[in-house]
C-alpha cells in the first residue's frame, strides 16, 4: 500500500472532522518525521508501521494537535499536549486586531491573561521585537508548554510566564492585554474531540458563559495603560453582552470578525 491509498482509507475513518483528509495528512507526515509538504510531493511512499496507531487515535476524537505534539498559529509552531487548549485559527483575529490598532507603534509591554501554551502573547512578541511579556495561567501544565514554546521560538528573553488567576495580584498597567477566557455555557454541548480531551477550565464559564468576562472587565480597565488597548476573544454571539460589560467600565470598543465573518474580537481602549 503507498500513502495516497492509506491516506484515503484513513480519511474515511475520520468522517467526523470537517478536515479528515488534511487530519491523515498530518498524521502521515509526522509518522515519516517530514513536513506535509514533503509528503505531498511523493504520495508514492510505504506507509511507515507507526501510522496506522495514529489513526487509531484520531479515530478516538483525539485532537490532532495532541497527537503530533504542535500546532501552527499565525507564524509560529507551537507545541500543545493535554492540559492545554489547542490554539484555533479564529483566534489570529486577536493578533490581527491588536496590529492594526497599533499600527508602526511598538507596545513595550504586553500582557496575555490565560495564556495556554503561550499562543497569543509568542504570536504578538514574534511581530513587536522590542515589546515585553507577561502570560499568566492557572494551569502549570499549560505553562510548562508556553515556557518550551517560548525558548523554541527564540523568545525567552522577552517572555515571562507566572502562575495565577486572571489578574490577581497584578499591578501593571500594559499597554497591551490580550485574553481568550473560558466563554462556553456549561450547557452547551461540544464535541467529544473537545469535550473529551481539552481541558474543561479552558473551556467552560458558567451557565451563560460570561462568568470570566464579569471578572475581566473591571481588572483590565484596572490595568490597561493610558493610550494602550485591550483584545479579547468571545464566542460568536457575545458580542452584545461582553461589550456591554467593557463599555460599564469606561471603554470604547470596536468588533472584529474572523476569516468566516463572525464576530470574534473585541477590542477596547
Amino acid at each position: 500500500m503507498d500513502a495516497r491509498t492509506a491516506l484515503a482509507q484513513a480519511a474515511s475513518r475520520f468522517a467526523f472532522s470537517p478536515t479528515a483528509r488534511l487530519d491523515a495528512e498530518l498524521l502521515f507526515a509526522h509518522a515519516l518525521g517530514i513536513e506535509r509538504n514533503a509528503l505531498l510531493l511523493d504520495l508514492t511512499r510505504t506507509v511507515p508501521d507507526g501510522f496506522w496507531p495514529l489513526v487509531e487515535r484520531r479515530e478516538a476524537q483525539e485532537p490532532v494537535a495532541y497527537i503530533t505534539g504542535t500546532r501552527g498559529f499565525w507564524t509560529l509552531d507551537l507545541m500543545v499536549g493535554p492540559g492545554a487548549l489547542v490554539p484555533r485559527v479564529d483566534s489570529e483575529t486577536l493578533i490581527a486586531a491588536a496590529l492594526q490598532h497599533f499600527g508602526g507603534r511598538r507596545p513595550a509591554t504586553l500582557l496575555d491573561l490565560g495564556t495556554g501554551p503561550g499562543t497569543l502573547l509568542l504570536a504578538l512578541l514574534d511581530e513587536w521585537r522590542e515589546t515585553k511579556g507577561l502570560g499568566v495561567d492557572r494551569s502549570a501544565e499549560a505553562l510548562g508548554y508556553a515556557r518550551a514554546n517560548a525558548a523554541a521560538c527564540g523568545l525567552a528573553d522577552r517572555a515571562r510566564f507566572v502562575l495565577g488567576d486572571w489578574a490577581a495580584a497584578l499591578t501593571g498597567p500594559f499597554d497591551c492585554i490580550v485574553t481568550n477566557p473560558p466563554y462556553i455555557g456549561t450547557g452547551e454541548s461540544l464535541s467529544h474531540e473537545v469535550h473529551g480531551f481539552e481541558p474543561a477550565s479552558a473551556l467552560f464559564a458558567g451557565e451563560d458563559g460570561l462568568d470570566d468576562y464579569r471578572k475581566l472587565a473591571p481588572e483590565l480597565r484596572r490595568l490597561v495603560a493610558p493610550g494602550g488597548a485591550c483584545v479579547v476573544e468571545i464566542g460568536h454571539e457575545q458580542a452584545p453582552a461582553v461589550t456591554g460589560l467593557l463599555e460599564a467600565q469606561g471603554l470604547r470598543v470596536a468588533l472584529h470578525r474572523d476569516l468566516g465573518g463572525r464576530p470574534r474580537a473585541l477590542l477596547a481602549h
